[in-house]
């Protein structure tokens, strides 16, 4: 309560005016804050210094708050960011609330926001007070989510972030390749303070980056593509699938997967054509005179395969890798050349060290992106000031390429390395601490590759870190962690990452990825992404 004035204090005059306030600070549910002026007033007396002459009050108006504006703001369903759902509905609110669901078992709101929302919603506030948990803000509810696994949320469509899982509503959703993009294409509104935040959000002006791992040309797919004649689209039809079963052994020891296809073929084409930008590793030369290899890791592709990529909807490849060099110098640029040629963007290696380290700039739906690739892996294929090779991996080199990206007019820098250990899941303590000097300088995310596995991912100074995705196109059927792995799709706000999808998949055919059920069978590559050491991932 505020400190009364001395002077009234001292008149009888705050027996007169005691009523009316306290009817002002009488909360709206007509219960008072505190004690009234009516309690305080017995203890009122006057004294010698109280002036004798009658006091006359003159009322002051009371100010009037101006009237707040109301606004059709797109709310959006969220749960925590390791959820494997990716869709609700009105149906399963009313569980929650009803205490009837098994998924969930609380809904969380913004408190400010909430009775609009249920409103919207068609719904009540609960008499179970543990079925409605309510939230000071929507950074105290992205938080709350990500130590509660069984908690449904909504938030304003503006505050979605990264750390969180957007579901669809019903079949619509606001992120995804299958997003919404009219604003007059999403229902699922709340009428609430029209805020700066609130106003923000354009369905129009989101777009989505589809990202693989590392793509093999040669060997096992060159024999499905080629001698088989599967064709070189027959990689990238891959569908869904799952696991039957495990048998042992092979040739290295390890035990193997049956699978099964399980139908949606085309799932994976349609992912990557259905993003605005697609990007992966190639994981090897592709010289105009290349040599089909049937074992061994010297690798070169042949250059015709690569129409398969461009047929599924891949925008981008990095070149730096620890095989570029593979066909020599001469198939370094030979590579560059059947990439341009076929629409490509790429960057990583290039005819000397300069023009390897210069980024890939990709403009999409009016956001300009730099992609920088770099090898950590293989000295001896390094550009220098005369010689084609791959761009290396160090931080003050990385540090001063964000920079001029940045100068050219990037919006967002994406960092492309191949580096870590080949078949282990985490970072090395080394390897950490350059991601963490490449975050530092400027970059919005590292997407690495080289380890063949699905690697551990990690969130530093609030930048994702995909340490590896592992296998995307290749034949490495000789274990169950080299024949999975995962992509990404990822959906921008502008230049904001607002929301993260990762997709496991088992490789069949020595060739194609097909997709695993994350709450299924693709639990293992998810372990192996969600596992790392304690503190990477605070989602």
């Amino acid at each position: 309560m505020k400190r009364l004035p001395t002077a009234i204090l001292g008149g009888l005059l705050v027996l007169v005016v005691a009523i009316p306030v306290a009817a002002a600070l009488t909360d709206p549910d007509g219960t008072t804050p505190g004690p009234s002026l009516q309690a305080l007033a017995p203890s009122i007396r006057p004294t010698a210094s109280a002036p004798s002459a009658p006091v006359t009050a003159t009322a002051t108006p009371r100010a009037t708050a101006p009237p707040v504006a109301l606004a059709d703001v797109p709310i959006v369903p969220v749960t925590q960011f390791r959820a494997t759902r990716t869709t609700t509905g009105n149906k399963e609110v009313g569980d929650v609330l009803a205490g009837r669901s098994a998924r969930y078992e609380a809904l969380e709101l913004v408190a400010s926001d909430a009775d609009a929302v249920l409103t919207a919603l068609g719904l009540t506030r609960p008499t179970d007070s543990r079925r409605l948990i309510l939230a000071e803000s929507a950074e105290a509810l992205t938080a709350d989510l990500a130590r509660h696994r069984k908690r449904l949320a909504f938030l304003r469509a503006a505050d979605v972030t990264p750390a969180v899982r957007a579901l669809a509503w019903g079949s619509r959703s606001l992120f995804g390749v299958d997003r919404v993009t009219d604003p007059g294409g999403w229902q699922l509104t709340a009428s609430l303070p029209s805020t700066s935040a609130g106003d923000a959000f354009d369905p129009g002006a989101t777009w989505t980056l589809f990202a693989g791992g590392d793509i093999l040309l040669d060997r096992g797919v060159y024999e499905t593509v080629r001698v088989k004649g599967k064709g070189v689209d027959f990689p990238f039809d891959g569908g869904t699938a799952e696991i039957t079963g495990r048998y042992c052994c092979s040739s290295f020891g390890w035990d193997l997967p049956r699978t099964r296809r399980t139908g949606n073929v085309g799932a994976v084409r349609d992912l990557i054509k259905g993003a605005d930008l697609a990007i992966a590793n190639f994981e090897n030369p592709a010289p105009n005179r290349f040599r089909w290899h049937t074992k061994g890791t010297v690798f070169s592709a042949d250059p015709g395969i690569i129409d398969g990529l461009v047929n599924a909807g891949i925008d981008y490849v990095s070149l730096a890798n620890n095989h570029i060099g593979d066909a020599g110098q001469a198939g370094i640029l030979q590579t560059i050349r059947n990439v341009e040629k076929r629409g490509l963007s790429y960057s990583g290696a290039g005819k000397n060290a300069a023009d390897a380290r210069r980024p890939a700039m990709l403009e999409v739906n009016g956001t300009t992106v730099a992609i920088l690739a770099y090898d950590a892996i293989a000295r001896y294929y390094f550009a220098d000031a005369d010689s084609p090779g791959s761009s290396p991996l160090s931080a003050k080199r990385v540090a001063a390429d964000i920079k001029g990206a940045r100068a050219a007019g990037a919006d967002i820098v994406i960092v492309f390395p191949h580096w870590g250990t080949e078949y282990k899941k985490d970072p090395f303590s080394a390897q950490q601490a350059l991601a963490h000097q490449i975050i530092d300088a400027g970059a919005d995310m590292i997407i690495g590759n080289h380890a063949h596995w699905a690697a551990a991912m990690e969130v530093y100074e609030g930048k994702p870190i995909w340490y590896a995705l592992g296998n995307f196109v290749f034949d490495q059927t000789w274990s169950e962690p080299t024949m999975e792995g995962i992509t990404l799709e990822l959906s921008f706000q502008g230049s904001e990452l607002a929301q993260v999808r990762i997709r496991p998949h088992i490789i069949l055919d020595k060739a194609q990825p097909n997709f695993l059920d994350p709450a299924g069978d693709g639990r293992v590559v998810m372990n192996q992404v969600f596992g790392g050491p304690r503190g990477m991932l605070p989602w």
